[in-house]
């Protein structure tokens, strides 16, 4: 009886070692898929600031809290079994999906460095397609559908990069990859969102709080730093979201053209990147990041005019 025992504890132990093996296999997974949707998590962090733009400071955690709940709607409730589903019943389609949302960030980027560099007139209709004005209450439904629908586009790319990732794996590893990476890629956005929209408010308290002390005039500093430069870095970080789409979006194509054996391009931004990284070795990471970044988004502004051109 004692031997049955002790066997039952080995089988236990040995069920429990293989359980710790599975969840560390699919947190490595996870953050692994996670790494490779970065640029796409960026555009996202730095595009939803502007949608709490011009709302009293006591509305915009609120706002940032429905987005976020939207997101991880988008996220758990529709694109996680639709993505489930393509890989079972339909994984040819990934690809030309993951293709399609790389030319859909190509064509978004581009159109708003047009837009800024050169205003069109796609964006005077947008401009001047507002309609009746809206009391504050619709405002706020409106910016809030409207964050929602933008970032349905960014979590489907989000989860199809996660998919490629763990295609290999069974269906139940791809389920809780899928749903790990929608949960803290959605918490780390907005975590992060949360923290830039209330910054300034931070800043004024500072301000106000100023007792005389060297403390206070310290902290007051800080605070008049803070409210001061909040506008430059919104824009920073539009302009570097707006980088990001363009330059994720010609990433995405690329490596989905290499999936069909298409391989010069990337070869080509691969070995320029090393040689990059062989001038600068004791910054060879950066090099090599920032001239595949720069190569890709060069792509992806290539591939942007002429699916605007072809639209319009």
């Amino acid at each position: 009886m004692s031997s049955g025992l002790i066997a039952l504890l080995d089988d236990v132990a040995a069920i429990a070692k293989l359980a710790a093996a599975s969840v560390d296999g699919a947190a490595a997974l996870a953050a692994k898929a996670g790494v490779k949707a970065a640029g796409v998590v960026i555009d996202d962090a730095a595009i939803t600031p502007g949608y709490v733009v011009g709302f009293d400071a006591k509305r915009e955690l609120p706002i940032v809290g429905k987005i976020a709940l939207g997101s991880l709607r988008n996220k758990l409730l529709l694109l996680l079994p639709a993505t489930l589903a393509l890989s079972y019943f339909l994984p040819w389609v990934i690809t030309p999906l993951l293709i399609f949302g790389g030319v859909y960030l190509c064509y978004e980027g581009t159109e708003k460095i047009f837009e800024a560099v050169v205003p069109h007139q796609a964006h005077a209709r947008e401009s001047q397609s507002v309609s009746t004005p809206l009391n504050m209450r619709e405002l706020e439904e409106e910016k809030v559908a409207g964050a929602i629908r933008t970032d349905f586009i960014l979590s489907a790319e989000i989860m199809a990069i996660t998919l490629a990732t763990v295609s290999n794996e069974s269906i139940f590893m791809q389920a809780f990859v899928l749903a790990s990476v929608g949960i803290a890629i959605t918490a780390a956005v907005y975590g992060v969102v949360a923290l830039i929209v209330r910054t300034d408010d931070v800043g004024l308290a500072l301000v106000a709080n100023n007792d005389g002390s060297i403390v206070g005039r310290i902290g007051s500093a800080v605070g008049r730093s803070l409210v001061l430069g909040m506008p430059g870095f919104l824009k920073i970080l539009a302009a570097t979201g707006t980088a990001a789409l363009v330059w994720v979006g010609g990433g995405i194509i690329l490596h989905g053209l290499e999936a069909y054996g298409v391989h010069f391009a990337g070869q080509a931004i691969s070995s320029t990147a090393d040689a990059a990284a062989q001038i600068l070795p004791f910054a060879a990471g950066l090099m090599r990041w920032l001239i595949t970044a720069f190569l890709s988004g060069l792509v992806g502004l290539c591939i942007g005019a002429i699916s605007i051109s072809a639209i319009g």
